[in-house]
């Protein structure tokens, strides 16, 4: 009995295993097991302690067991997003102890429990957002998650979050809550997380945003808030709170501010003296820059020392103010990034206050040469290093250049991706220039515009067909997609260490013109090393598809078909029956060449000698000679009353009377006629004929044919039937 017992066992786990293959090919030899969309409604049986990575994501699952995962000891990362899971058994997850990561987003959990997660002692990474529930209980369900790293729940009915519902979690490199229905919030909720290096939150109940900021002053390291309402608040952020914070920077996104709103939030985010770094992105200021500029500057000096703004949307742009009473606030700043918002222009007195600014940032906006005059005038941005003014409205070299002359101490500029279309021959640039970027500028030379100063120079994607220009200090020379035909001369920049001269028109290049300096590292395409060879594989390539598209094409009857389809698109033209006056003939016989003795020796034979004879058309005698054979098969059928098919294997193997013989099938079953009478002359099962004939196929599956007879007496009722159905 334990032989038996143990037999047993072993069938019973090969059959999980079959029926396991079977739900998800790709386990049967893999640690990685891929299920997914594979419309299971269940976790199919036979996993093993092999799987160390399960993927059951867009299925159909809504019920997770006991033992459903109770063998699968090793693994490390399970996916169940996507289902429709609604329950869990709470020792579903107890044997997973080297469990890594957890996901069970976008299901139809109503409730989180902490009895699931208890045993998940490795877990680091867990996902629950997208799912039914609306709080996480009364306690924690991550109590006993403490190598947890990153955290990700909250949903559209995700209302409320209460104390301790975060306990046992000490650390947290990301923490994303989709709150964006959150309505309550309990004071103290997130402190007992004591780090967390960035935290996403979508929140429009801006009410409480205060309330978690305080919160998180001294455990997050980033802030970011979307979709949000910034309220007017008036209470302070820190309150009683004690330095150092830990918060230093804060990013909304997708949110909405007023004139009101943001002025508030200026005189109250002073308050966090760590935060060093503002963003908005993708967000709405409505108003027209009225802040309240004494209250601001009531309340101190600014710790912000970068500020970034991208696809900021101001509905009355351009009645904005120059936020004039704002000068004391910018004195700190060093990073001010202004990206696709519009900008046409900055007041010459606000740009002399920024003292401190060494990274100025305006690319993809409306600056005109006009008016980039006054943004960079005398005494302007007195400490930038590095501008970008890349995409653009400039459109005079010489002007762009002049304006920023006015900045001493600029060693980096970007000026590409504007139209400047033309080059002068003399500019005027920062003494201290050493980057200089005019890809991207419609430049169709180099002339000594560009200043002797630099160290990298890109010139890529312009139309230049020569560079001759001598710059004794570059060290970078980008001259990609351009129409150069020869390198760069080596001499006149002597201390050149990279060059890139992609997609030129450089077919070759000599020893003599790198004037013996060595190269340290080449890196060129396939093509441009090895031309000759590529042309070859790509014309071997080219014959060996030409040879496989022949070879399908005879294989499967391609040229058969265009021929036909190009007859029968003739014959469509021309009337479907010729008029009584042009038939001729009493039928057209088609019929294979290994029948012709009993076709041409018996049947014409019988028919053509009756009383009264009938008159057939036979190829081999009534075709008109010189005229193509298709030509002469529709003018056949057109002048006959009906068309006698003797069909029999060698009619089939011969395929089919030749190709253009079978246009006489093609035409008579187009027009849907009962001219057709089938002759076997012996038994011949439709499915032996080739399927591009289906109507024929079908013909014969629904026509009465006539099958010729051994005996003579069969054979005279054969005769008379076929003389019958000749006068029908």
């Amino acid at each position: 009995w334990q032989v038996l017992a143990i037999y047993m066992i072993l069938a019973a786990n090969l059959s999980e295993q079959q029926t396991l293959k079977q739900a998800c090919p790709s386990c049967d030899a893999s640690q990685l097991c891929n299920c997914s969309s594979m419309g299971l409604d269940f976790i199919p049986l036979g996993l093993t302690a092999k799987i160390t990575v399960l993927n059951l994501a867009h299925n159909r699952i809504k019920h997770i067991r006991s033992q459903d995962l109770q063998q699968a000891v090793n693994l490390r990362a399970l996916l169940l997003q996507s289902n429709k899971i609604s329950s869990i058994d709470e020792d579903s997850f107890w044997s997973l102890a080297k469990l890594e990561l957890l996901d069970l987003s976008n299901n139809s959990l109503a409730h989180v429990s902490p009895v699931w997660f208890g045993p998940l002692f490795s877990l680091q990474h867990l996902q629950l957002q997208g799912n039914f529930y609306r709080d996480l209980g009364e306690s924690s369900p991550f109590s006993g998650l403490s190598n947890l790293s990153s955290l990700h729940l909250g949903n559209a009915w995700f209302s409320v979050i209460r104390q301790g519902n975060f306990e046992g979690i000490e650390l947290l490199h990301k923490l994303w809550i989709d709150g964006s229905n959150l309505s309550q919030y309990e004071q103290g909720s997130l402190k007992s997380i004591k780090k967390i290096n960035h935290m996403i939150i979508n929140l429009r109940n801006g009410n409480i945003f205060p309330e978690i900021v305080r919160d998180l002053l001294h455990s997050v390291t980033w802030l970011e808030v979307t979709d949000i309402k910034l309220p007017v608040e008036k209470k302070s952020l820190v309150q009683n709170s004690t330095r150092p914070f830990r918060i230093q920077k804060l990013t909304f996104k997708e949110s909405f501010f007023t004139d009101r709103t943001i002025s508030q939030a200026i005189v109250l985010l002073k308050e966090i003296t760590s935060l060093k770094e503002l963003e908005a992105i993708n967000c709405v200021l409505e108003g027209k820059g009225e802040w309240i500029t004494k209250e601001i500057t009531r309340s101190g000096q600014s710790f912000v020392e970068a500020v970034t703004i991208k696809k900021i949307m101001i509905p009355n742009f351009h009645l904005f103010f120059d936020l004039e009473g704002m000068e004391s606030q910018i004195n700190n700043l060093k990073r001010l990034t202004i990206a696709s918002s519009n900008v046409f222009m900055v007041a010459c007195n606000i740009a002399r206050h920024f003292s401190s600014l060494l990274y100025l940032d305006f690319h993809d906006n409306l600056l005109a040469n006009k008016r980039l005059d006054e943004t960079i005038c005398e005494g302007s941005w007195p400490s930038l290093q590095t501008l970008n003014l890349s995409q653009n409205s400039l459109k005079s070299l010489e002007q762009t250049a002049k304006c920023t002359s006015r900045l001493p101490k600029l060693n980096n500029l970007d000026i590409s991706q504007n139209n400047f279309g033309e080059i002068p021959d003399v500019c005027k640039w920062p003494k201290s220039l050493k980057y200089l970027n005019l890809s991207s500028t419609q430049i169709p030379r180099v002339t000594t515009c560009i200043p002797p100063t630099l160290e990298v120079l890109d010139v890529s994607a312009n139309n230049l067909k020569e560079f001759g220009l001598q710059l004794p200090f570059l060290k970078e020379l980008y001259l990609t997609k351009n129409q150069l035909k020869t390198l760069p001369g080596a001499t006149p920049i002597p201390n050149l260490v990279a060059l890139s001269v992609r997609r030129n028109k450089l077919n070759s290049f000599s020893k003599e013109e790198f004037e013996g300096a060595q190269v340290g590292a080449v890196h060129l395409s396939l093509m441009e090393c090895h031309r000759s060879l590529v042309v070859s594989v790509i014309c071997v390539l080219v014959f060996l598809v030409i040879l496989l598209l022949v070879a399908v094409g005879y294989k499967y009857h391609v040229v058969w078909y265009v021929r036909m389809t190009w007859a029968w698109l003739r014959a469509k033209r021309k009337p479907k029956r010729a008029p009584p006056k042009d038939v001729c003939y009493d039928a057209f016989v088609s019929y294979s060449e290994n029948d012709s003795d009993w076709v041409e020796n018996t049947m014409v034979r019988e028919l053509e000698q009756a009383c009264p004879p009938f008159r057939l058309c036979l190829h081999k005698r009534d075709f008109v000679p010189g005229k193509w054979i298709v030509d002469n098969i529709i003018d056949s059928i057109e002048k006959s009353r009906k068309t006698l098919f003797v069909l029999s294997e060698h009619f089939v193997q011969s395929e089919w009377c030749k190709y253009e013989l079978d246009f006489s099938h093609f035409r008579l079953f187009d027009e849907n006629n009962d001219a057709a009478i089938l002759i076997l002359l012996e038994p011949i099962q439709s499915k032996a004929i080739p399927k591009r004939f289906c109507k024929l196929r079908k013909i014969m599956n629904t026509k009465t044919y006539l099958e010729w007879p051994a005996g003579e007496e069969q054979q005279l009722v054969f005769w008379e039937n076929l003389k019958g159905a000749l006068k029908s």
